[in-house]
């Protein structure tokens, strides 16, 4: 694996590199490149033995390195020293304000690209709308001490799609920037796509291992559908295939005794009604949706925190060595009321310690939750088109202790690092997501062949 050094610039006007003293170099380097510049130029060892890069500011300015990065990667590609990596952030909603470029959401893009020193990792920030393709050049975003700071830089030796939901997902521009990116100039792009509730659900149950996790769930078809769930599970949950954050969702009950059927959503509040039929209450519930874009999943009888439905965020992320990681754990209690466990609904986020009464179970529930979501990263790799760095699960575990997977995310939200002590799960995530960079960069400059065939 490549090894991450410290970085110094020095006043030279010239084409000037010293590499670290203890790495092994098979041939005389006669060129260097950052992201896609490339220029002719002899690398020398460190003459006075130290283990750092020391680059001349003429070299510096001609590679458009940027002068206030610390620390950065080396790899070897057959004569050329392959600064980097430069990581591409590619998003949408970019405003004319350089003190926010990217509105509301400036915020969560400065916490990512402020990890870049430990990194190792040269991360920007960028539109289609800043791409020059004459010049092979990107206007890009760059977050420093001294605030955002816009500066020209090559294309970039990694891709990170975080464009914001599938509205801009879909739009032409988008689309032709990942296209051209990735197939013209052979441009590892990672995390492409919102995943599809029900698309996932049909790949996963492919698999012996991950069908143990999945509830049964269904794209809606009839009354007599739910019907039959309902009979066999008692509620069940009607969600939008393509939703996001808990909207949309409605949890539907039967209560024998009283033989009448009770529907729990929110929209702007939570809300319980009570009906006599599965028609009225379709009827007066779902009357003007589309329900082919539904799909009708068991419900499953959770644990509780103070008489609380209980369920599990994980995240998990592929590291700078190419291998998956649990990066993040934690409880998310259901608000009075509310069909599911998010925030907006009123629920409150724990840490796994806080929902458990003995230490005994809360390490029991940590090691089912780890397995499943390492077992389930794995399959869905194997299954889903792109390169995939990171997924976010919602899981339950039942009252027998049995984990299910209810969603699996590819962009997955971050209101769980709110809590106070999830903020080193939230410092590691964003780490993660970035060096997992180093990998793709390592394996694009190697065998290439792996990531494009």
């Amino acid at each position: 694996m490549p090894t991450r050094y410290n970085i110094e610039f020095f006043e030279h006007s010239g084409l000037k590199l010293y590499f670290p003293i203890n790495m092994n170099l098979k041939d005389p380097i006669q060129r260097i490149s950052f992201g896609s510049n490339i220029i002719e130029t002899k690398c020398e060892r460190q003459p006075n033995g130290r283990n750092i890069i020391s680059i001349s500011k003429g070299l510096a300015r001609k590679l458009q390195l940027p002068e206030f990065v610390r620390s950065i990667y080396l790899f070897e590609n057959d004569d050329i020293l392959v600064i980097g990596p430069l990581v591409g952030i590619f998003s949408s909603g970019f405003t004319p304000y350089q003190i926010k470029p990217i509105g509301e959401r400036s915020t969560i893009f400065e916490k990512l690209l402020s990890v870049q020193s430990s990194v190792g990792v040269v991360p920007f920030l960028f539109g289609e709308q800043h791409i020059d393709w004459d010049q092979g050049m990107i206007e890009g975003f760059f977050f420093t001490k001294d605030g955002w700071e816009k500066r020209k830089v090559p294309f970039p030796n990694v891709v990170y799609d975080r464009l914001p939901n599938r509205r801009s997902e879909k739009l032409k521009a988008s689309k032709n920037v990942k296209e051209k990116l990735s197939q013209e100039y052979m441009i590892p792009w990672y995390n492409p796509g919102f995943f599809n509730k029900l698309d996932v659900y049909e790949r996963l149950l492919q698999s012996d291992i991950a069908e143990n996790y999945l509830p049964e769930t269904y794209p809606f078809s009839s009354f007599s559908q739910m019907e039959q769930l309902l009979s066999k599970y008692g509620h069940i949950y009607i969600k939008p295939m393509n939703g996001s954050l808990g909207l949309g969702v409605h949890q539907i009950l039967y209560n024998r005794e009283e033989q009448a059927y009770y529907c729990r959503y929110h929209d702007e509040a939570n809300h319980l009604m009570k009906f006599k039929s599965l028609e009225a209450l379709m009827k007066k519930v779902f009357g003007k949706k589309n329900l082919e874009r539904m799909i009708v999943q068991q419900g499953i009888p959770l644990m509780r925190y103070n008489h609380l439905p209980v369920d599990f965020r994980v995240h998990v992320n592929k590291n700078k060595d190419g291998n998956w990681e649990v990066s993040a754990m934690a409880a998310k209690v259901a608000g009075n009321g509310s069909p599911t466990t998010h925030v907006k609904n009123g629920g409150t986020i724990k840490t796994i310690e806080e929902v458990f009464d003995h230490p005994e179970e809360c390490k029991s529930c940590k090691e089912k939750l780890e397995k499943a979501a390492l077992d389930l990263a794995s399959i869905i790799e194997e299954q889903m088109e792109g390169i995939i760095g990171e997924i976010g699960y919602d899981f339950g575990i039942d009252t027998k202790g049995n984990v299910w997977l209810f969603e699996a995310n590819s962009k997955p939200g971050r209101s769980i690092f709110k809590h106070p002590h999830l903020k080193n799960s939230d410092i590691l995530t964003r780490k993660l997501s970035l060096s997992f960079a180093v990998f793709l960069t390592e394996k694009a400059v190697k065998k290439p062949e792996e990531l494009f065939s």
